[in-house]
Order: C-alpha cells, then sequence, then structure tokens
C-alpha cells in the first residue's frame, strides 16, 4: 500500500512521467482498494467519478500483481487507448517489464483468404468498393498486425470489409491456407503469453458464451479481470446469450458458396442454383416486411400470412441448400466450412422459430435492406453469477456510472453480484465553481407537439451566450431533426450533425472550429472526451427513458411485474438514471473545464421521480435564471 502512495505521488514516476500531473486522494484510494481486492481474491464493484484517475488506478495494480489479467472495456477506441496509450507510460513510469496484448474480435483483423478471393472474385465492385479494395490490398503488404483500424483511408461503413475480414461462421480456421499467417491466430498466440490483455465487451462476452456452451474459449486462463465501462456490461452479455439470424447473414453465406463453388465445385450447377434461390428467397422476405423500418415482437409478424410464407420459403430453401453442400463438401476445406454453417443457421432459424420459451423474448427488427429475427433472454443475473464462480477469478467492475442516488443495487441486481464489495469515490472536480446546472421556466411536457419547438427557443440563448462551443444531446433522431431544422435558420455557429459524417470526423472538427454545436444522439452521450473551451455547453432535451414500444424492454417490464414488482422504480428510472449521468459527464472533463448543463425536461421538479435524477448529478450550482448562465459565460 505505502508503495502505490510512493508510485501515484508528487514525487513518485507518474509525476515524474507525466506531465502536469497531481495527485489525487481518490486515485490513490482506488488503486489501493483494487490492489487488496486481487490480493484477497475477493470481488469489487467501484463508482469512480469523472477526473478520478480510474484507469492508471486499476493499471497499475493489475500491473504490480504479477497476475494474468484481462482489462475489458467498452469499445474498440478505448481498448486502443488503453494499449497504445495508457499502458505505455506506466511502463516507462514504473520501470517494470511486463509483456501486454490487445485481443480484438476476429471481424477486426484482415484475413488474407478472404482478401485473396476478393481480389480474383468475378463479381462485379462498384467504384468506391474496388477503390477501397485497392487501398486495403495495398496496406495488407505493409501491415504487421492485420488490424483493420489501421486503414484510415476507409470508411467503417465501407461493404469492403466483410469482404476481407472473417467470422466465426466462415473462418476456415487451422484448415486454412493461410493459417500460418493468420492475424488474428497470432494475437490470441500473444495474447497467451501476455500478463496484461486489453478485450472489449463483445470480446468477453462471446468467450464466455462460447465457455458456457462447452465449444472453447477465445481468452486465455486468468486470475483477474477488470471491467471497465461496467454500466454497459448487462446490456452486451443478453446479446451474447441471445440469438440471431440476419438476412445480411444468409445472403452472404450464399455468396460465400458461390466463390467456393467457383473454386471448387463448378460441375455441380445444383450448388449454385440452390444458392442464388436462398439469396433471392432472403430478398424476397425482406419486401415481405414492407416499407417501413421497425423493430417488433415476434407475434406481429406470425398473423401475417404473407410474411409467413415467404419465412417459409426461405426455411426450405436453406433446407435445400444444406443437402446440396453435403456431397459438395468433401472437395474442399471452404466448402466444408460453408456445410458447417448453413448446419448451423438451420439449427438458429428452427430454435427461432419454434422455440417459444418465456425466458426469452422473441423479436423481428426490419432494416432498409435486410431483416433480422432474434430472441434475447429477460434475465442473465443466474447465468452471470456462475460463470464468475466457475471463472475462480477476481472480478473489479468500475465506471463512473453505476449507482443511482448512491446506490448500487440496480448494477449488482442486473449481474447477480450479491458478495461484492462496493465502494465509490466522488469526482475531484470543483463542480459548484466550474459549472451551472440551468433548468428553464415554463417548458411544456415532453409528449406536447410544443416541446421540440420549446427546446429550441429555450436553447437559442444559451447557445448565444456560450458562443456555440455545445453539444445538443437528444433522446430521438426526430427530435434532433426538428430542432436542428429550426436552429440551422437562426444560429449563426457551425451545426454539425450526427449522420452527416463519420462520428470521429465530426469530433475532430468540432474541435478544430472552436465555436461549433454538435447535435448528437445516444453515441455522443458517453465514450466522447473533449477538454478545454471547445466544449463549454451540454444541453439535453428530456430525460432518456428506453421506449417501452421496444419489444425486449416490453417483455422486460412485463416479467418484473409479474414478480410483484414496480417495472418503472425497479428498471426504467435506474437505467435512464445511469444514462442521463453519462450524458452530463461530457460538460467537465479536466480540473480547468468550465461550463453550463442545460436539462430541458420540466419532469425535473414536477415529478417525484425528478428528485432521484437530481440526487445523482454532481454538485452543481443550480439555477432556472437565464441572465445567471448569460452572467456565467461573460465572466470568461
Amino acid at each position: 500500500m505505502t508503495d502505490l502512495e510512493t508510485l501515484f505521488g508528487s514525487e513518485g514516476p507518474l509525476a515524474k512521467t507525466i506531465e502536469g500531473y497531481q495527485p489525487r486522494t481518490a486515485q490513490i484510494e482506488m488503486a489501493k482498494s483494487i490492489a487488496a481486492t486481487i490480493q484477497k481474491k475477493r470481488h469489487l464493484v467501484a463508482e469512480a467519478g469523472t477526473g478520478t484517475g480510474k484507469t492508471f488506478a486499476y493499471l497499475i495494480p493489475a500491473v504490480l500483481s504479477g497476475k494474468k489479467v484481462v482489462v475489458s472495456t467498452g469499445t474498440k477506441n478505448l481498448q486502443d487507448q488503453l494499449f497504445n496509450k495508457d499502458l505505455p507510460i506506466i511502463r516507462d513510469a514504473l520501470a517494470v517489464p511486463f509483456r501486454a496484448a490487445l485481443l480484438k474480435g476476429r471481424s477486426n483483423y484482415l484475413c488474407i483468404y478472404r482478401l485473396r478471393q476478393a481480389l480474383d472474385s468475378d463479381f462485379g465492385y462498384g467504384r468506391q468498393e474496388a477503390s477501397d479494395l485497392r487501398k486495403v490490398s495495398a496496406w495488407s503488404g505493409r501491415t504487421r498486425r492485420g488490424d483493420i483500424a489501421e486503414v484510415g483511408r476507409v470508411s467503417e461503413t465501407s461493404r469492403v470489409w466483410s469482404l476481407v475480414t472473417s467470422t466465426a461462421d466462415n473462418c476456415l480456421g487451422q484448415e486454412c491456407p493461410d493459417y500460418s499467417e493468420c492475424y488474428i491466430a497470432k494475437a490470441r498466440r500473444k495474447a497467451q503469453d501476455a500478463e496484461i490483455i486489453v478485450v472489449n465487451h463483445h470480446l468477453l462476452c462471446a468467450d464466455w458464451s462460447l465457455r458456457e456452451g462447452g465449444f472453447g474459449d477465445l481468452l486465455p486462463d486468468y486470475e483477474a479481470i477488470i471491467v471497465d465501462e461496467a454500466h454497459q456490461l448487462a446490456e452486451t452479455a443478453s446479446y451474447f446469450f441471445g440469438l440471431s439470424l440476419s438476412g445480411r447473414q444468409m445472403i452472404d453465406f450464399a455468396q460465400d458458396v458461390i466463390t467456393e463453388h467457383l473454386t471448387d465445385a463448378s460441375d455441380m450447377k445444383e450448388l449454385r442454383t440452390c444458392a442464388d434461390d436462398l439469396e433471392l428467397k432472403v430478398k424476397q422476405l425482406r419486401l415481405a416486411f414492407g416499407e417501413g423500418l421497425r423493430k417488433a415482437e415476434w407475434n406481429e409478424f406470425i398473423s401475417n400470412t404473407k410474411v409467413s410464407e415467404a419465412l417459409s420459403s426461405v426455411r426450405n430453401t436453406l433446407d435445400s441448400l444444406c443437402e446440396t453442400l453435403k456431397p459438395a463438401a468433401e472437395r474442399s476445406s471452404g466448402l466444408e466450412s460453408c456445410r458447417q454453417r448453413g448446419c448451423d443457421m438451420q439449427t438458429r432459424l428452427a430454435t427461432l422459430l419454434d422455440d417459444d420459451s418465456s425466458a426469452f423474448v422473441r423479436w423481428f427488427e426490419v432494416y432498409k435492406r435486410s431483416i433480422t429475427l432474434g430472441r434475447t433472454p429477460l434475465d442473465i443475473t443466474k447465468e452471470f453469477s456462475s460463470f464468475i464462480e466457475d471463472s475462480n477469478a477476481t472480478w473489479i467492475f468500475t465506471s463512473a456510472t453505476l449507482t443511482v442516488a448512491n446506490d448500487f443495487e440496480h448494477f449488482t441486481g442486473s449481474l447477480g453480484l450479491n458478495e461484492a464489495d462496493t465502494r465509490d469515490w466522488q469526482s475531484p472536480f470543483d463542480y459548484a465553481h466550474q459549472s451551472i446546472f440551468y433548468h428553464p421556466l415554463k417548458m411544456p411536457e415532453p409528449a406536447s407537439p410544443q416541446f421540440i419547438p420549446a427546446v429550441a427557443e429555450a436553447a437559442l440563448p444559451v447557445l448565444q451566450a456560450s458562443r456555440g462551443r455545445a453539444f445538443f444531446l437528444f433522446t430521438s433522431y426526430s427530435a434532433l431533426r426538428g430542432v436542428t431544422e429550426i436552429l440551422e435558420n437562426t444560429i449563426d455557429y457551425p451545426l454539425m450533425v450526427q449522420g452527416t459524417q463519420p462520428k470521429e470526423a465530426l469530433l475532430r472538427e468540432f474541435v478544430t472550429h472552436g465555436n461549433a454545436i454538435l447535435m448528437g444522439t445516444a453515441s455522443f452521450w458517453e465514450g466522447v472526451d473533449v477538454r478545454g473551451p471547445a466544449l463549454s455547453c451540454v444541453i439535453i432535451d428530456k430525460f432518456p427513458f428506453a421506449s417501452p414500444g421496444d419489444p425486449v424492454m416490453k417483455a422486460r417490464l412485463n416479467s418484473i411485474r409479474q414478480k410483484g414488482m414496480e417495472p418503472f422504480t425497479t428498471y426504467q428510472l435506474p437505467e435512464a438514471v445511469i444514462a442521463l449521468k453519462q450524458g452530463v459527464g461530457r460538460l467537465i472533463r479536466d480540473v480547468n473545464d468550465r461550463g453550463v448543463l442545460m436539462i430541458c425536461d420540466p419532469r425535473l421538479l414536477n415529478r417525484p421521480y425528478g428528485r432521484v435524477f437530481i440526487d445523482s448529478l454532481p454538485p452543481m450550482r443550480r439555477t432556472r435564471s437565464l441572465s445567471t448562465v448569460q452572467k456565467f459565460f461573460a465572466a470568461e
């Protein structure tokens, strides 16, 4: 413990390595708590307010423990930051040798075999796809890790990525002719030898579901696991304990069959016919759902004869293709992989269509060009607590947003963490002097048609006082569009709207302008770190309650109600509070930041539950006076 105080002290190695470093009591206490947790082989749930320095507070004890530790975080961007920035600083500061590995999901690595197939394919590419493929091909000759994040000149949404990366479905494994050079295999071998392995929640949960199903594992055995951004874990875990099958997956399968047919079974014309037929039937299924984009409960399409017939046709065609693949599979490992993949799709589709277990909610989602059928478990607490027990490892969960009104019960209950210790450390920032919380007067109810115009009207003088420099965060795209239409004709500052550019490009431009207003929805509420005066105001339209029309949400609420509990206070309110805390957390990111938080929702004061939101937010000065906001900005 004394060593940690020295390491984090004003004369310690961190202070000598990091310019402007200042010791933080909360950071030292958190590091001590994590070190003790690892040593005692217990479990810990730790909330650390913004500015605590939780990353170093968990990484340094992990490195010094000498144990094999997995660090899981919410996004690939945060993974890259941990591995490429934070761990090298710690290595330099501590002068302690340790091996670290970065491990992402399979789709993040170039597949040499599929790249060669794409380059040799006789399928026609559009101009953009052909250009992207040339860029990827040129990069493939230079890369050492094969991480597609290195290719900055190809959009992350480009179709070419699905052609040059593999999935668990289409990977040939050790049968692949390029296995010795496989980037994902190399990354996994490196992880086996490392003490610190940096992953994300999707990979962690994929490993969990594989172990649970008896199909092996993706991660090496570990002695401790640290879950950062832990508030996201329950939702990610629910996805992996569920099941889904998309039209896009079936079309990709059909196209891969055609590619393998051309290479190794060109004389089997019926194989090409069946694959073409499956692709056609899947497209017809999408058309059967009509024009609208939506996500709804399963029973909505069961009664639709047109959809049911189209789905039955897809099922029969998939069965025929799988039957035709049986004799073809003997010709190559690629065709054998397709056969196994087809069998898996048959099983998934049969489960989705025939298993109506009350432990799951079945749903469908209609996209512009595809359709997904899925089922999601209503409760994962039993499975997750069993997984923790079976892992025989220390588990540490941390985030800036785990409590609701200083209570951990919602988070620990969602994962069955009944035996875990809980600790929280408040942010070291001086919110009372650095910020103001403004709640405008006379706002209509959010359900009123006048709400969106009122939000724009109330925000306009605040944005003028702040001279732009704002995040305007919305709970829906329709609200974003409505306010944007009003502001773009009334304000002189640059408006940057989510969806017009990739997220990272928008953020770079936002900081470069220095006086812009970024209009964003869910993806800008968390995981975004803009320090300095470029972001001096955060405006939130209303409380981020999840849509009660979402089929998974609706089923969960019904399940809670059937257990004799009140779903609003048990689930909807805590989820909204945690989401709001994330949005509010965008404002003050540094000890020198100043800013105004504006929440337009009148329910903050005219509903009893508004108190829960207030009690969960940082201790900002509160005001309902616009002139106070204007004076705050004028004093800069």
